[in-house]
């Protein structure tokens, strides 16, 4: 067996059927029966131990656990005092505890199959012992004392390594039956012990030098009896007290097997329910899981075709910034083709501002000369070149072949007129001819300056156009992303919100069902009711203690002063004043019952009621407020006979009617003595019904001063408010006293 070893946990469903029995063992009304099997324990709770010591357990069942010890540290045998029948079959006990013989009350031990290997032998103290299971141990030999068992009826050493029984065994005269394995026995010899029980007891017997008598003639405890006195030898009883005994506790065994089976129900039942509130928040979890996985799906599906929608919306904006570049490549590559065109045109002009700078200069040599061709050519034909109309003569002209004549002073008068004439109109027909071209050259200049610029605007323009239309369209894209964005963050915050209510809800349910299937939490909150109802009697009751005492002193103080009074020859003192404080009303009901009418206190005398005189008195009862009042507000007043209440106000009716009805006496005249002999109306006779005017003054409400009073306060019996008027009082507004009941009166017409 190693050393140290690690505790074996309990399972969840152990757990809770541990702290379930625990609980139903405390419960009020519970048996005597505490139940702790099959908890998969390793030793037995201290909190078992406690409440056999407190609630005072007889039956302990721990069969079916993993105890290796009766006894755990900490706890004493002393708190299993009370137990009389201890159940630890199939465990694993090594041994029992040496002071078991404690166990004084002890009445049925059970240690079948467990690994014990000796019985201590303190066992024989157990005097009220009737049965002994060791069935299915380790056990080689008996103790001795097994004989000191006086009460022992069934014992059973079946497969177990036992060979010999002790003698002293024989000394247990009560045995019944005895199981063992006669294959294995050696003493006593096989064939005794396989002849039954009494062969062997008669065996013992008989090597014992004692008388065997069977167990009939023996008188047995029975199971609920407490300190039993221990057996004799020799017959103690009557056969007939012993049957009706062991009847008695054969019906209490069986009552406490239809409890057993009756608690194994309900544990049945409680089971039920709780897997079948286990199995309902399955569901419930379940439904929750399918609903958070669609939701889910929901969301995924949705956030896919948002990105496939932005996927789409982003290969569309590529393709317009493709565009956009191409166009824009296409424009830079016209206006660059133009920009070379205008260069070449530059260089073109300025190619010809420089051929017409040469001419010019060679017009300076050529002002006011006459080219004289050769001699080859006619006279007649004259060909002039006028280069320049308004250049100065050169200083030195340039030179000329030999024939050319150059000059106008060797021609005559006619024909140098006619050439100046020619020559004028050659020159002002060049110089028209330049002008020309150079308007030409300057208008097709401006032209080709004018068409580029308009080029170049409407590149900018267009660039531009097309530069705020892609902004435009990022702007918008942007925006319609943000809000799709915005929308995915939504319905994302949505579905979690619900996610979390489900949780939170279906944790509430859960929590709901949990608190409702708690017994524990029941029996709890019943006890703290029960607590708070004993704390409050408690406080009254003190009260009453105290008030009690003080009144107690009070009449001691008095019984003190009548003593002091009292002469010392006075016979029968104290049966006068006894007779005295019999007869004696007190004053307030005195004073009320003075102040009633006379035909009232003679209607309820002559109805047999004047045991109702002190209600009457008391809530100031008069014949006008009966005549007003119905037989439930007699009730409410404290008349129960529902006849004499209908004889009451018939009775108060008539005397009412005949007292109005009676005429008025004329009033004497003046100087006039009446005579004062009695009449035969009874003395003292007035009607209780006020006069009209007193009735009209004091019938009105004293609050509103307006409407009739109609409203009796009860305990004073003042009628002086109106329905209205009386709803938020609390007090009479006439006395003072508090308002414990209101009656409405109805008049009739």
């Amino acid at each position: 067996m190693p050393l140290f070893f690690r505790k074996r946990k309990p399972s969840e469903e152990a757990r809770k059927r541990l702290e379930y029995q625990m609980c139903l063992a405390k419960e009020a009304g519970a048996d005597d029966i505490l139940d702790i099997s099959k908890c998969e324990l390793s030793e037995i709770p201290f909190g078992a131990f406690a409440t056999c010591k407190v609630l005072q357990k007889k039956v302990l069942i721990v069969h079916t656990n993993h105890l290796t010890s009766l006894l755990p540290k900490s706890c004493s045998l002393l708190s299993l005092a009370t137990v009389k029948v201890l159940d630890l079959h199939d465990n694993q006990l090594t041994a029992l505890p040496d002071d078991i013989g404690q166990l004084t009350a002890l009445q049925v031990l059970n240690v079948e199959r467990n690994q014990l290997t000796y019985l201590p032998r303190s066992i024989g103290n157990l005097i009220q012992l009737q049965t002994l299971n060791v069935k299915d141990n380790r056990l080689k030999e008996l103790p001795d004392t097994l004989g000191e068992l006086r009460s022992l009826r069934t014992l059973d050493i079946s497969e177990s390594e036992i060979q010999r029984l002790p003698q002293m065994l024989a000394h247990v005269r009560t045995l019944e039956t005895l199981s063992l394995d006669a294959s294995s026995m050696v003493y006593p010899p096989q064939e005794v012990c396989g002849a039954g029980t009494e062969a062997i007891q008669q065996f013992l017997c008989k090597a014992s030098g004692l008388e065997y008598y069977p167990p009939s003639q023996y008188l047995l405890p029975v199971l609920e009896q407490d300190g039993a006195e221990n057996s004799r030898d020799s017959p103690s009883g009557p056969t007939d007290r012993f049957s009706s005994e062991e009847i008695d506790w054969q019906n209490r065994f069986s009552d406490y097997e239809k409890r057993k089976e009756q608690k194994m129900l309900e544990k049945l039942e409680f089971e039920r329910r709780l897997e079948l509130g286990q199995r309902e928040h399955a569901q419930l979890l379940q439904q929750s899981n399918s609903q958070k996985d669609e939701i889910l799906q929901t969301v995924k599906e949705e956030q896919s075709r948002l990105e496939q929608g932005l996927s789409e919306r982003q290969r569309y904006l590529d393709a317009e910034r493709q565009r956009l570049q191409e166009q824009l490549k296409q424009t830079e590559q016209n206006i660059s083709n133009r920009i070379q065109k205008l260069l070449q045109e530059n260089q073109r002009q300025k190619k010809s501002s420089e051929i017409l700078k040469s001419l010019e200069n060679e017009r300076k040599y050529s002002k006011n000369t006459l080219i004289v061709l050769p001699d080859c050519l006619p006279r007649t034909f004259y060909q002039f070149t006028l280069l320049s109309a308004v250049y100065e003569v050169p200083t030195s002209p340039p030179s000329l072949p030999s024939p050319v004549v150059i000059g106008f002073f060797n021609l005559s008068q006619p024909d140098r007129i006619r050439m100046e004439q020619l020559m004028s109109i050659t020159q002002e027909e060049t110089e028209n001819l330049r002008r020309r071209e150079i308007a030409s050259a300057m208008q097709q200049m401006l032209t080709e300056s004018c068409n580029s610029r308009l080029i170049q605007m409407a590149y900018e323009s267009q660039r531009q156009n097309l530069v705020q239309q892609a902004c435009s369209s990022m702007a918008e894209m942007d925006e319609r992303f943000q809000q799709i964005l915005s929308w995915q963050q939504m319905d994302q915050n949505k579905a979690i919100s619900q996610i979390l209510q489900e949780s939170a809800m279906q944790k509430a349910a859960f929590e709901a069902l949990q608190v409702k299937k708690d017994l524990m939490h029941r029996q709890i909150r019943k006890q703290e009711m029960i607590s708070e109802q004993r704390w409050v009697l408690s406080s009254l009751l003190q009260q009453l203690l105290k008030e009690k005492t003080q009144r107690e002193e009070e009449l001691r103080e008095i019984l003190t002063e009548l003593e002091a009074k009292r002469e010392t020859k006075q016979e029968n003192y104290w049966l006068i004043q006894y007779q005295r404080l019999l007869n004696q009303k007190p004053l307030s009901l005195k004073l009320q019952e003075e102040g009633l009418e006379r035909q009232l206190v003679a209607l309820l005398v002559e109805l047999s009621a004047e045991h109702y005189l002190p209600i009457f008195a008391h809530h100031r009862i008069s014949l006008d407020m009966l005549s007003r009042m119905g037989p439930g507000d007699l009730a409410k007043v404290g008349v129960s006979e529902a006849g004499l209440r209908h004889q009451i106000l018939r009775r108060a009716q008539e005397l009412l009617d005949a007292t109005r009805a009676r005429p008025e006496l004329p009033k004497p005249p003046q100087g006039e003595v009446l005579p004062t002999a009695p009449e035969e109306l009874p003395e003292a006779v007035r009607p209780s019904a006020p006069c009209a005017e007193l009735e009209a003054q004091t019938s009105e409400c004293v609050v509103c001063l307006e409407r009739e009073a109609q409203m009796i306060f009860l305990n004073c019996g003042h009628v002086c408010c109106c329905q209205q008027c009386c709803q938020p009082l609390r007090t009479c507004p006439l006395c003072r006293q508090d308002i414990t009941q209101r009656l409405r009166i109805y008049h009739s017409r």
